[in-house]
């Protein structure tokens, strides 16, 4: 496991797998919101597949997305492993709703520099919206990409209770 991709909905825990898997193995951890977010008002970075492109060239890197799609093939493409949390909607709810109401009371700055708002929660682009519309098309996603022969050479492990995840981590 040299070049990881953590994938799961959002809400699922990607990013924090992510982190403490760089801290285990020592790998460089790249969050891709962070990459693709890059200014005020969610603007998007319009040389994501550059930069996407150069720190995949890498020998080893960690990246928490199934990959905005001008980078999914890329990021497939590249990896050897693909870490799949595979939570059902009342795993992975209760976390997207807690941290996204910690972020609009608290008013965290988050990728960009930009905040979740009170207002942002009625949009269909808000985490717990987005996490709620897309679970069963992105593991409907998932599944297809790792049925997919052109990315069969692909180590896959798929956790889908958190405490299975927990206890693989542990045992690295």
């Amino acid at each position: 496991m040299e070049r990881i991709l953590v994938v799961g909905v959002t809400g699922a825990g990607k990013s924090t797998l992510a982190r403490a898997l760089s801290g285990r193995l020592g790998l460089p951890y790249h969050e891709m919101d962070a990459l693709y977010y890059v200014g005020p008002r969610w603007a998007t970075n319009a040389d994501l597949a550059e930069d996407v492109a150069r720190l995949t060239d890498g020998r080893c890197w960690i990246i928490d997305s199934l990959g905005y799609p001008e980078v999914r093939d890329l990021l497939w493409d590249r990896a050897d492993t693909v870490i799949w949390l595979d939570y059902p909607r009342r795993h992975v709810m209760p976390r997207v709703l807690r941290r996204s109401l910690r972020r609009t009371v608290t008013r965290e700055v988050v990728f960009g520099g930009n905040r979740e708002t009170w207002a942002g929660w009625l949009r269909r682009d808000h985490p717990a919206w987005w996490a709620w519309s897309q679970h069963g098309p992105r593991a409907r996603e998932i599944e297809r990409r790792l049925n997919d022969p052109r990315f069969a050479p692909l180590r896959t492990l798929r956790f889908r209770r958190p405490q299975d995840t927990t206890a693989w981590l542990t045992g690295l």
